[in-house]
């Protein structure tokens, strides 16, 4: 028989085991392989922890995976700390994990090859969609911390090599916590600033662990995001993060960086220089197009002479039209009289007579003024043709002159006396061919060397070449 003190609930008796099993296993290292691994929506982590002849539960809850960097798998070999406990609702025996790391490889080299096989699937570090560098760099946008060494290198070597650009810091921590995303904010803010034409994110040396910020997915994923160009250049020649393979272009260094950022003055002078000789070549070939044109047009402009006879014709012309007029005017008005003074002479009563004559009177009156009136009016016409004609003398006199003036001042900008002038001079042979190589001339050969203000004679008695 058996006492009834002897009889357990289950739930007792799951409560004993589990206050037996934690207080008699001590915290402990197990290794094995990750199976049946679930993450459900609550954030926590559930898988079997197995080898070839045996498997447990675990469980990883979510406040436990602040460090974990890499991304559980099923089949990957991993190290766990863990406290083997007992899950009373359903009786199973499971460990609580603390701490994972995977077996074989560090933790944070894990995840960056994670992380940089997932993003390379995704297509971030295709060459499609790397933006090119602009050409006219105006203003450059740092990404780094105001108190490294980094932003005075990079300062030194654009004011060494380019200072014509503006640099814009965006300060941000670039180490520990949360540094990631402060970058990646410092990033979309210039980015979205609209001021910059390249940007470039940069940090010393370090350590795989200072440098991990530079590897983390929201650092990357910002960088692809981004407008603007943007150069990675973070740590040495050696160092190499998520960050290098987004970006649009990689330094070495972040002095390197600065450098890949803008063209060399040097570079810049020497082309200079040479659009100089391109622009001098073209002025000198368009001058002497102007001077063909000029010399074209004045063959083909009418003479002063020639545009006087025409308007002295015309006014002729004018002149005996009006003669014209006024003696035909004339004639039918006498025509008029002798018309009426036969018609007076028919009528014999004194009445009619007076009459007539008054009306005869008062017709001379209308036609002596019509007569002035239309003289008038012609003289008018003649006077304000010939102010007109006057007028339009003057003003192509004028015209004239001042294009001679505009000739005359071009020719002497092209005269070879303005150029003797200026120190320059003209040295001619015996047979006046100008002397334009050593290779024309020989000892002893005569020479005349014209300057501004009269001419050198001489013999040559040496000849160096250069």
């Amino acid at each position: 028989m058996f006492s009834i003190d002897e009889i357990y609930t289950v739930s007792d008796f799951l409560s004993l085991c589990n206050k037996t099993i934690e207080n008699n296993i001590p915290t402990c290292w197990l290794q094995g392989e990750i199976s049946n691994l679930s993450r459900p929506a609550s954030g926590h982590w559930y898988f079997s922890l197995k080898d070839n002849r045996g498997q447990i539960r675990c469980a990883l809850f979510r406040l436990n995976q602040r460090n974990i960097k890499f991304n559980p798998e099923n089949g990957m070999e991993i190290l766990v700390r863990a406290s083997p406990t007992l899950y009373e609702a359903r009786g199973d025996f499971q460990l609580i994990i603390q701490h994972i790391e995977p077996v074989g490889v560090g933790n944070l080299q894990l995840a960056f090859e994670q992380l940089k096989n997932k993003l390379k699937d995704e297509g971030l570090f295709d060459v499609a969609h790397k933006k090119p560098l602009p050409l006219e760099v105006n203003t450059i946008g740092v990404i780094s911390s105001s108190n490294g060494a980094v932003i005075r290198d990079i300062i030194k070597v654009l004011n060494k090599r380019y200072p014509f650009a503006d640099i814009l810091l965006f300060d941000s921590v670039v180490q520990g916590e949360g540094s990631a995303e402060k970058l990646a904010q410092a990033i979309k803010a210039a980015d979205e600033s609209t001021r910059c034409d390249v940007l470039i994110v940069a940090r010393g040396g370090g350590s795989l662990e200072d440098l991990w910020a530079f590897n983390e997915e929201v650092l990357a994923r910002a960088i692809f995001a981004s407008e603007t160009p943007i150069i990675s250049a973070v740590g040495h020649e050696t160092d190499t993060t998520i960050a290098d393979f987004v970006s649009d272009l990689r330094a070495p260094t972040p002095s390197a960086g600065a450098m890949l950022a803008t063209p060399d003055r040097l570079e810049l002078i020497s082309k200079l220089n040479k659009l100089y000789s391109n622009l001098y070549q073209l002025s000198q070939q368009t001058l002497g197009n102007y001077q063909h044109q000029l010399k074209q047009l004045n063959l083909g402009m009418p003479s002063l002479d020639r545009q006087l006879n025409l308007f002295a014709q015309k006014l002729d012309g004018l002149t005996s039209h009006l003669n014209y007029q006024t003696k035909t005017l004339i004639t039918l008005s006498r025509g008029k009289l002798n018309t009426l003074f036969e018609q007076l002479k028919q009528h014999s009563p004194s009445a009619s007579i007076q009459h007539k004559k008054q009306l005869n009177e008062l017709s001379k009156v209308q036609l002596s003024q019509s007569i002035k009136y239309l003289v008038k009016q012609q003289q008018n016409t003649l006077t304000s043709l010939g102010d007109r004609l006057e007028k339009s003398i003057n003003n192509t006199i004028e015209w004239q002159k001042n294009k001679l003036t505009s000739h005359a001042l071009g020719l002497d900008h092209l005269s070879p006396l303005n150029t003797l002038s200026r120190g320059y001079s003209i040295t001619t042979l015996d047979n006046n061919q100008v002397l334009h190589s050593t290779d024309n001339v020989k000892i002893g050969a005569s020479m005349t060397t014209v300057l501004s203000d009269g001419k050198i004679y001489s013999h040559v008695e040496k000849i160096e070449k250069t």
